[in-house]
This record gives C-alpha cells, sequence and structure tokens, in this order.
C-alpha cells in the first residue's frame, strides 16, 4: 500500500505543477484523495486528523479582518503612503516585501499575506503593473520571518512546545543568541538578492491623489490580534488551538463591530479566497496519507542511519533535506516527524540540540519558497492571484524563489554553525 500512496501523491503533485495554468488544482488534489479512499489507502478519521485546523481558522478570522481591512480604505491609503516614498515600481516592491517581513514575525504566514495582500494589490493597480512579483514576494517573505518568532508561524510553534522554549528563547537562549539573529541575517542576505531581481522594474511611480479613511477600527483589530499572539505564547499548557481561536475571535468581533456600527452593505463571503481554502484542506489530507503510510517516518529513519559521526555533515544534510522536501509537501508534517529523529542524532553526536532544530526549521520553513505549493503562504497568495485572473507556473516562482531560498538558507545555517557548535 506504500507504494500505492506514493504513487497517487506524485501524480497528484505533478499534475498541478504540469497543468497548473490549464486546469484548477483542486481537481488533481481531490482526484488523488478519491482513489486513496477508494482503495483503502485512508481513513475519513486519518484524514480529518491530518487537517491543520489552525491554520484553517487562521485563515477564516484573518480573512474576515482582511475584508474589514479593504472596507477601512486603510490599504488604499497606505498605497497611496508607499507609492509616493518609492521611486519606481522595484521600490515600491522592496516596501512591500519588508512590510510583509515585519508583520510575519508576530502573526502567522497565512495572515500575513491575507492582511498584506490588499496593500500589495492597490500598489499595482496604482502603478498600473502586474500584482504577480508582490504576491511571491509578499510571500516568500512572509515565510522567511515567520520562523524568527515562536508565533510567527506553525513549525515555531510546534519546535517551541516539543522543546519547551518560549517566546523570548528564540531571542536569547542559554547565553547564546537565537534563531531569530540567524533569520535577520538570512532575511538581510535575501533582501539584496530582491533588490537585485526587481530593480529592472524602473518603470517611475505616478502622482496619486489622496485617500481618505472610513475607520481605523479593523487596523486596531489586526493589531490586538497580534498583540494576542504574542501573549499567549507566554502561556503554559496552553490549548493547542489558541492561535486559532484568537484569529477567530477577532474575526467575529469585527462582524459584530461592523453590523452594529456601520450597517453598510459589504459581502465577507467574496472575500475569503475559498479555492486556496479547500486547496489547503486537500493538501493536509494528502501529506496525512503519506505520514499514515509510514514514508514520513521512513525517510526521517534513513536520515538518522545516514547522518552518524559527522556533525558538519549532519547539519548540512538535515538543511539540505528539509529544504528540499519542504518545497513539495507541507512543512507542518515534516517537522513534526522530523523533532524527534534530530534529537536523537544529536544525542548520539554529542552536540547542542539547538544546532540541528534550528537548522531543520531554517530548512522546513525556507524551503517551502522554492515552489508556489511548498508553504500555505504561498498556496494562499496564488490563489488570489488566480482569483484575479494572474496565472503563475512553477517557472514564474522559481525565478523569484530559487535565488531568495538558496541565499537566506545558507547565511542563516552559517550563523547557526558558527554560534551554536
Amino acid at each position: 500500500m506504500k507504494p500505492f500512496v506514493i504513487l497517487v501523491v506524485l501524480a497528484a503533485y505533478l499534475g498541478i505543477i504540469l497543468f497548473n495554468r490549464k486546469i484548477n488544482p483542486l481537481i488533481f488534489v481531490f482526484v488523488g484523495i478519491i482513489i486513496l479512499f477508494f482503495r483503502n489507502a485512508i481513513t475519513l478519521e486519518t484524514a480529518i486528523r491530518s487537517i491543520n485546523l489552525n491554520v484553517l481558522g487562521i485563515f477564516l478570522g484573518t480573512m474576515t479582518l482582511s475584508a474589514l481591512f479593504i472596507y477601512s480604505r486603510v490599504p488604499e491609503f497606505l498605497a497611496v503612503r508607499f507609492v509616493d516614498k518609492a521611486r519606481n515600481v522595484g521600490s515600491a516592491l522592496l516596501y512591500i516585501c519588508l512590510l510583509s517581513g515585519a508583520i510575519s514575525s508576530f502573526t502567522e504566514n497565512v495572515a500575513t499575506v491575507i492582511i498584506i495582500a490588499p496593500i500589495a494589490f492597490e500598489v499595482a493597480k496604482k502603478l498600473d503593473t502586474d500584482p504577480t512579483p508582490f504576491l511571491i514576494g509578499i510571500a516568500i517573505s512572509s515565510n522567511l520571518q515567520g520562523s524568527a518568532t515562536m508565533i510567527g508561524d506553525s513549525p515555531s510553534m510546534i519546535l517551541a512546545m516539543s522543546h519547551g522554549m518560549n517566546f523570548m528563547d528564540f531571542f536569547w537562549m542559554k547565553g547564546r543568541p537565537g534563531i531569530a539573529f540567524a533569520v535577520e541575517i538570512g532575511a538581510v542576505a535575501s533582501f539584496i538578492v530582491l533588490y537585485i531581481l526587481f530593480r529592472k522594474l524602473r518603470q517611475p511611480t505616478k502622482k496619486i491623489d489622496s485617500v481618505s479613511i472610513k475607520t481605523w477600527v479593523p487596523s486596531f483589530l489586526i493589531i490586538c490580534m497580534i498583540i494576542s499572539l504574542a501573549l499567549a505564547s507566554f502561556v503554559k499548557d496552553r490549548p493547542y488551538y489558541t492561535v486559532s481561536y484568537i484569529c477567530i475571535f477577532f474575526g467575529i468581533v469585527g462582524i459584530i463591530w461592523f453590523e452594529l456600527f456601520e450597517r453598510q452593505r459589504f459581502s465577507f463571503i467574496k472575500y475569503i479566497d475559498w479555492r486556496s481554502f479547500f486547496f489547503l484542506i486537500g493538501i493536509f489530507i494528502l501529506i496525512g496519507a503519506l505520514s499514515h503510510a509510514g514514508v514520513i517516518t521512513d525517510i526521517a529513519d534513513y536520515i538518522s542511519n545516514l547522518t552518524k559521526g559527522d556533525v558538519l555533515f549532519s547539519f548540512i544534510f538535515i538543511i539540505g533535506i528539509s529544504v528540499l522536501f519542504s518545497a513539495f509537501i507541507d512543512n507542518i508534517p515534516f517537522i513534526t516527524g522530523m523533532i524527534p529523529v534530530v534529537k536523537i542524532v544529536a544525542q548520539n553526536l554529542v552536540v547542542n540540540q539547538e544546532l540541528l532544530l534550528f537548522g531543520l526549521l531554517i530548512g522546513a520553513t525556507l524551503g517551502g519558497n522554492l515552489t508556489p505549493i511548498g508553504a500555505s503562504a504561498n498556496i494562499v497568495a496564488m490563489g488570489m492571484l488566480r482569483e484575479r485572473g494572474y496565472k503563475v507556473d512553477f517557472k514564474d516562482f522559481l525565478k523569484i524563489g530559487l535565488p531568495f531560498t538558496i541565499t537566506a538558507v545558507i547565511s542563516a545555517s552559517i550563523f547557526l554553525w558558527v554560534v551554536w557548535r
């Protein structure tokens, strides 16, 4: 059954890769799931357990706040400010990426994309340019900075919970600089790459009329949500779905506020990207099938046996394999399965567990930047583009994601080796 599961999942992914522009990716994903169900390769219970409800809750809650954010006209206001400060389209794009990275350090990557995307679309609209590089830049910048803090990304939360880390350990741990410093070094290096890639976008900005803001309440709710996520990280033995509960809570508060005080015709439903929502569910189930069949465990066991004895080789191999696999499968089940293996490898090598664990986190979070299906944030960003009639294939994504990822991974890994070896 294991080879069959691998074959079905590979076929689904190849279909997405090869026919993304012509055929809805949902078809490949759910045809694969149906085949697995009919062959009893996965049960309904296993499928449900595979779905990351935290990510879906974050998606729905922040999508609702994003809709209110658009209604408030703050994205348009910020777009005008960005255009005024930018000398050309390339500069505007870099400013958007910086903003995305900053927000992603304190809220989940999917939430960051949903929050920043309206600003990016407005900037692109004002500058009369293609929003595709803006959305790709937002996604990969959020994936990078998401691993800088405990609450920035699901893999960071998983590592923190399994290794007994609190919010501050990501900055300073055991008398040494934490992973946040490695991420920021990677961010500086990758920002230079983005500058080189986008400097050819020299179209001048246009003078744009100022925009009046309807209300600051949605912005205030988003800030409160981010602060709540940060404070929740200090609570011991908190429920697993705390992050999801917080996002949904503020989404509901936003709806109540709107219905009580605004009372205008405004559809929340049309601003929720349901295609990306169901695509995420499908991807979770496919990866859950691999995990249920023991494929991910087999990979982890193989790595553990292969890398015994050589610390540097172990470090490089764990990062490399994490980047490779995270480019094509969701990093949440991968990092969950790899953490116990990495801890055993570290014990066998008599080396700091943090060296290999932080390397795993860097590889698993940044590897998703290689492909449009490697991270939930990428899937959501591409879904937003698709909803607006823009098609993005793997080649388009690789042009930006590949140099960005290689530069960030190498620079961050060097820092980790020097500090934690």
